[in-house]
């Protein structure tokens, strides 16, 4: 399974919604406080990008010498249609202070000195230390899940709902077989959430006989799962 720190890292560097708390200024106004980008540094520190005269700029510069705790809150909502869409946050805390001369005009960027972090999602809940989430490298299919997820979904309703077949003694008979929608997918396997009636569902992994490097892995992965399925 991925480590806690893998997933955090893979959820800091991908396009999930993010909000950059700074204790002391107005939570109401959420806004201003989304990154434009974001970006980990070979040491581990988190980049933003905000415009230059965004609160969480003025705050961190405005600071000078003193510290400027911050929290970076991410939040993970799966990108296909199901029950319970949110897959997990994760929490990176730490101090503020402005990097200039890397963003254009009418930019700065801020650095997030890495304090911890703690992360709770489909695998559960977890803190992370500094030197893990430094070493720690994104998911290789983090870019292409979205996609890769939505055209299951979209495209291969049929294999998809046979997965119910290696489920063992959860297995029902075709006929009241639940909805099968694929929720989370990395390099080490495949989650489907089983949809059954009056709502209620539950979660099934299917992992790969050895992880994937990327996408035409996974192709030959997926195949050899939906083979099994059919047997």
């Amino acid at each position: 399974m991925p480590s806690a720190a893998e997933r955090t890292r893979t959820l800091v560097q991908s396009t999930c919604s993010a909000l950059l708390v700074v204790p002391g200024l107005d939570p109401a106004r959420a806004e201003p406080l989304l990154p434009e980008s974001r970006h980990v540094g070979p040491e581990g520190d988190v980049f933003l990008e905000f415009p230059a005269n965004s609160p969480a700029v003025r705050a961190a510069t405005h600071a000078q010498d003193d510290d400027v705790a911050a929290v970076l809150e991410i939040t993970d909502v799966a990108p296909v249609s199901v029950p319970h869409r949110i897959r997990g946050r994760a929490w990176v805390s730490g101090w503020l202070t402005c990097v200039p001369g890397i963003a254009g005009p009418g930019r700065m960027v801020l650095r997030l000195e890495f304090g911890e972090a703690y992360v709770d999602d489909l695998w559960g809940a977890e803190g992370i230390e500094a030197e893990d989430f430094r070493d720690a490298v994104p998911d290789p299919l983090a870019a292409h899940e979205a996609e890769l997820l939505q055209h299951l979904a979209s495209s291969h309703d049929e294999q998809m709902g046979a997965l119910c077949g290696l489920l063992g003694e959860r297995t029902t008979p075709a006929a009241r077989r639940p909805s099968a929608v694929p929720v989370a997918l990395d390099r080490f396997g495949l989650r489907v959430r089983f949809v059954e009636g009056r709502g209620s569902c539950f979660d099934a992994r299917f992992e790969f006989p050895e992880p994937v490097r990327d996408v035409t892995e996974l192709r030959r992965a997926m195949h050899t799962l939906f083979e099994a399925a059919a047997l």
